[in-house]
């Protein structure tokens, strides 16, 4: 095995020994200061005023963080997972969001109002079947009016059908998974766009998450799921191309000049939520996802800042970049370093005071 991942630990080795950034001035180096300054004031040796200022310095450099233009942004499937950790890391940042599923959002929101009660963020929720028609639309309708305008419309929703041979699945459950996956994502996309397109003198985002077999090759035990996440990076170079240079033959749409709308697509990777962990076994536990799954909330700390600052069409948002997965691979095969998330017998570690499912997913609210 080591050998078979040779040139992918030389690369990781030379990336991790590279000589070191400039230093950061400004604004980023207060925020990367955070923590030695939270320290500080957490320290018992530290007289009360002393950490009474530390706090106040914390809180000012938290909200030079907020933005002090909020965007508005649409999570589907925002009720769990690694949505629901989308929405938490905007509302920290200050944004106004409108998450659904299918499923009543509204414990999940009422979760969020509490924990960002004193922010700038907004938060409001509502029941959504993204594979109708109607629902699609009438959650669109529901966005523009509780945040007016939209900037990021994430289509987050989604399911696999359990991991099991392709042959032992039900008929209904091929169906769900494809009008959820495939018809949601098509539904939601074009809702987006329609209401993106009267936002005269806005530009706007429209992400479309993608998983396994999105990339081709084979995803045994999950052939649906992957067969519907292929088509999604087809569907978004069409459009990129559509937006961008129109349709032979048709002309531009008149009523939506002045606004521009993007398309991409948005990979968060192997996450430790109920699409990972329902029907996996030890050995998939062990690896690969004891070393490249990660828990929702680190998930979105790193996608929500890049699809923030993503400009341009057509571009791919990844949590698992190259970099990531030779650095995680050379951790673990070169330097022997133990998972936080897997034991060696491939069960989840559980850390003390949280909350679990039975299949291991961590409890966020």
């Amino acid at each position: 095995f080591f050998l078979s991942h040779y040139s992918c630990m030389r690369a990781a080795l030379s990336r991790l020994l590279a000589p070191p950034p400039p230093p950061l001035t400004g604004r980023r180096t207060s925020m990367l200061l955070l923590p030695t300054i939270v320290a500080a004031a957490l320290s018992p040796g530290v007289p009360g005023a002393r950490r009474g200022a530390v706090h106040s310095a914390v809180s000012r450099l938290a909200m030079q963080q907020q933005t002090s233009s909020p965007k508005g942004v649409v999570i589907t499937g925002g009720a769990g997972g690694v949505g629901y950790a989308y929405a938490d890391e905007f509302l920290a940042r200050g944004h106004w969001v409108v998450i659904c599923d299918v499923k009543d959002p509204e414990p999940a929101v009422m979760a969020l109002r509490q924990k960002h009660g004193g922010g700038l963020g907004r938060i409001y929720g509502c029941t959504t079947d993204v594979s109708s028609a109607e629902s699609v639309g009438a959650l669109a309708q529901f966005a523009k009016e509780q945040i007016g305008t939209v900037h990021y419309w994430i289509n987050n929703a989604g399911i696999n059908g359990g991991r099991r041979p392709f042959t032992s699945l039900s008929t209904q459950t091929v169906e769900a998974v494809v009008k959820v996956n495939l018809i949601g994502v098509l539904l939601c996309t074009l809702e987006a766009i329609k209401l993106m397109r009267t936002q005269r003198g806005v530009e706007s985002h429209v992400f479309n998450t993608v998983g396994s077999g999105v990339k081709g090759g084979g995803t045994p035990g999950y052939a649906c799921y992957g067969a519907t996440k292929r088509g999604l990076p087809q569907l978004t170079d069409s459009l990129v191309k559509e937006l961008d240079d129109g349709v032979e033959g048709y002309e531009p749409d008149e009523a939506a000049r002045g606004a521009k709308v993007n398309v991409h697509t948005l990979s968060p990777g192997m996450v430790f939520t109920d699409l990972l962990l329902n029907d996996s076994t030890p050995k998939l536990r062990k690896f690969p996802f004891g070393v490249l799954a990660a828990q929702p909330p680190e998930v979105a700390q790193d996608l929500v800042p890049k699809i923030l600052a993503t400009s341009g069409n057509g571009q791919k948002v990844e949590f698992l970049t190259t970099d990531r997965i030779l650095t995680k691979f050379f951790e673990r095969f070169v330097q022997g370093k133990k998972s936080e998330y897997i034991d060696d017998n491939g069960n989840v570690i559980k850390v003390p005071g949280a909350q679990y499912l039975d299949n291991g997913v961590r409890v966020q609210y």
